[in-house]
């Protein structure tokens, strides 16, 4: 028999305690975001179909971006047990310089499209959480204007190699009075990708309005208030900005570009150089040849070429072949913190995130782009804890297993050549 009494209110007391309203409503939308899938949610739901669709989406199928995170999920973790892991040091020495934690945010165009606060929100919290942050060629904030806001931290250029050479040049000179210390020089992007979310919105810029964009703003009249009463939207690098994004890509950039530029542009850099973009071996092996001090796997987040290699797969292979002499990033797919951990334990010696940047902007400015960066940390705490591992460098291959759903057809390509010899 269970002995039944009347409740004591003061024991009733200590057992419910009720949680102080957050009466913010940005605030109170961040809190409730555990997961950088969750700031995707508010993000699409405060955000203008177009100018979301052209964070989200990738190019043609989306397959390139589809495999990418699939390769992430198939991730297999293998534990030390008996190994306390306390205290866990996420820090990592980078191109030179230290990052607090195992990655930073990459370049992303357009940016205050997506929320005003753009990249001045980005380099900000970039600066707060001691990470690097990297300016694109076809960013919404100038080169000067990330520098004031972020003075002290390490701010890092993606350069676009345009068809009208001077201007790469003049953004190269600009980055380097600015003091950012690493340029990274993009390779994959001779022409625009067929972004069809985009074509199919219309997205253009500057946005063309359109009934159906009325009614897609109706329920999101903070966007058009935030984009109607600041600053006009202009691209720091591109002074004719009318036209869909396709054919503003195909405007600035060059498909004749080739070694010859990368030369110039090495004689124009003093600092570190990175070549973003690289998808083979083969092509890796040339770079460290050409004595460039890293290479930065990507896809371009899928957005180029579809059915392209996905990068955390490609990383053991470069890695066998040229890890020990250059520096090897990885970028595409990334959205959980563990994701950041198997990159680092495969031999990676960084990591950059855009896309779940993006989202942190969207769903709150600056603080949804803090709110994402501790997210991302939270996740990665969490998993080198239960890893045993204390610091990044206690991470190996050991403790990762990629398992397998896309396996080459071995001897494919040999066949098909022997056929075609016939």
């Amino acid at each position: 028999m269970v002995k039944r009494q009347f409740p004591k209110p003061s024991e009733v007391f200590d057992l419910l305690k009720f949680k102080k309203p957050e009466l913010n409503p940005k605030r109170r939308r961040l809190d409730a975001a555990l997961t950088t899938w969750d700031l995707r949610t508010i993000a699409k739901r405060r955000t203008p179909k177009a100018a979301f669709d052209y964070t989200d989406g990738a190019a043609e199928g989306e397959i390139s971006l589809g495999r990418a995170r699939k390769a992430f999920e198939d991730v297999e973790f293998h534990p030390d047990i008996l190994r306390p892991a306390e205290d866990v040091d996420t820090s990592c020495q980078i191109l030179g310089g230290p990052s607090a934690l195992p990655f930073g945010i990459a370049p992303t165009g357009f940016t205050r499209l997506m929320q005003t606060e753009g990249e001045i929100a980005g380099a900000g919290a970039a600066n707060a959480a001691g990470i690097p942050f990297t300016l694109s060629t076809l960013g919404t904030a100038s080169i000067e204007d990330v520098q004031a806001v972020n003075p002290t931290g390490r701010n890092w250029f993606q350069l676009y190699v345009m068809r009208r050479r001077e201007i790469s040049y003049r953004l190269v000179e600009r980055a380097a009075a600015a003091g950012f210390d690493t340029l990274m020089f993009t390779v994959d992007t001779p022409v625009a990708g067929a972004r069809l979310r985009d074509k199919r919105n219309g997205f253009s810029i500057p946005p063309q309005i359109t009934l159906g964009t009325v009614l897609n703003a109706i329920p999101r009249p903070w966007w058009w208030f935030d984009f109607l009463t600041t600053p006009k939207l202009e691209f720091a690098s591109l002074h004719s900005t009318g036209g869909t994004v396709g054919e503003l890509l195909d405007a600035a950039m060059d498909p004749t570009i080739s070694h010859e530029d990368l030369d110039v542009i090495r004689s124009m850099w003093k600092g570190k150089i990175i070549i973003k973009g690289v998808q083979s071996v083969t092509d890796a092996k040339r770079l460290v040849d050409l004595g460039v001090d890293g290479v930065l796997l990507s896809n371009h987040g899928g957005r180029q070429l579809d059915r392209a290699p996905v990068p955390f797969r490609l990383l053991p292979e470069v890695l066998r072949e040229v890890g020990r002499d250059t520096t090897v990033m990885i970028d595409t797919g990334i959205m959980n913190g563990a994701d950041i951990v198997a990159s680092m334990a495969l031999g990676a010696d960084f990591t950059l995130i855009g896309r779940a940047y993006l989202y942190g902007l969207m769903a709150g400015g600056r603080q949804g782009v803090d709110k994402v960066i501790e997210i991302l940390s939270s996740e990665i705490v969490r998993t080198m804890k239960l890893l045993g591992v204390s610091s990044i460098e206690e991470l190996e291959p050991r403790h990762v297993t990629q398992l397998t759903r896309l396996v080459p057809v071995s001897g494919n390509v040999k066949a098909a050549s022997d056929a075609l010899s016939r």
